[in-house]
């Protein structure tokens, strides 16, 4: 069983990753993405850093439908997908973990500003609507928090993924608005990914590291150094994490979130 790992800022490459060599560029028909493949604890993963080395790719620019098809063509049965946010809930510590639950994302667009989906041509064969109650992949969600606790991380089990479109970060009034709909963080790339993994059939789960409070939400802001610091801090915290986890998926659990209702 493969295992696809996506990874944000400040994770680059994936720490503890016995690499089979360079990334290989998978061409798929919505662009090219680079895959690294290799064992993580054990396990065969398939990793793809989002912004590439460098932060080549800023959030409006990363390839998401690419990466998922990559993934896809190259074999995943999951995806385990980390993030570091800006927290909305005041009591959530800095520096702690979250693994999602819910998803706000209305805007259901991708960087470019067209409909987030895998399905772009009229009478395109397999195209339908994902229906589901929860985005998230529930076995998945259990092996990321299972995971992040025998790695010795504080992690809540539960909470709202907010997506916001980046590369700026969001003023008062906006985080104002996503508090009273119910979000916890919000960062500015899971949104697509979470809806690309549930049409590809690929069960999906997402985890959080909080790096600072989002505009408004504490009366101090956080300082920018800070917020560096942490997402210096989040690669290793992640991958502790996940080494952790991906021993613990059970392959015969694994089924696609939710349903798809297709038109042929």
């Amino acid at each position: 069983m493969r295992i696809g790992i996506l990874t944000g800022s400040g994770t680059y490459a994936l720490p503890g990753i016995e690499a089979d060599g360079e990334p290989e560029l998978v061409e798929t028909r919505y662009g090219a993405a680079p895959v690294t493949s290799g064992r993580l604890a054990g396990v065969d993963v398939l990793h793809i850093s989002r912004h590439r080395p460098g932060h080549e790719l800023l959030s409006s620019q990363v390839t998401h439908q690419a990466n998922i098809a990559a993934l896809k063509e190259r074999g995943a049965r999951a995806i385990l997908a980390v993030t570091v946010c800006g927290a909305l809930d005041r009591d959530l510590s800095l520096g702690s973990l979250v693994v999602f639950d819910d998803l706000h994302f209305i805007a259901n667009r991708l960087p470019d500003g067209s409909i987030c989906t895998l399905f772009t041509e009229p009478g395109e064969r397999g195209r339908g609507h994902w229906i589901y109650e929860q985005p998230f992949s529930e076995p998945l969600r259990q092996a990321l928090i299972d995971g992040a606790r025998e790695a010795g991380h504080h992690v809540r089990d539960g909470g709202c993924y907010g997506h916001v479109d980046g590369p700026r970060f969001n003023t008062k009034s906006e985080i104002r608005m996503l508090r009273n709909c119910g979000v916890t963080v919000v960062s500015q790339t899971a949104g697509p990914e979470t809806v690309l993994a549930g049409e590809a059939e690929i069960p999906y789960a997402l985890i959080g590291y909080a790096t600072d409070y989002a505009n408004g939400v504490k009366a101090e802001a956080t300082p920018v150094d800070e917020l560096v610091r942490l997402i210096g801090n989040s690669g290793n915290v992640f991958a502790s994490a996940l080494a952790a986890a991906v021993p613990k998926i059970d392959a015969d659990a694994l089924e696609p979130v939710g349903s798809f209702f297709r038109f042929d």
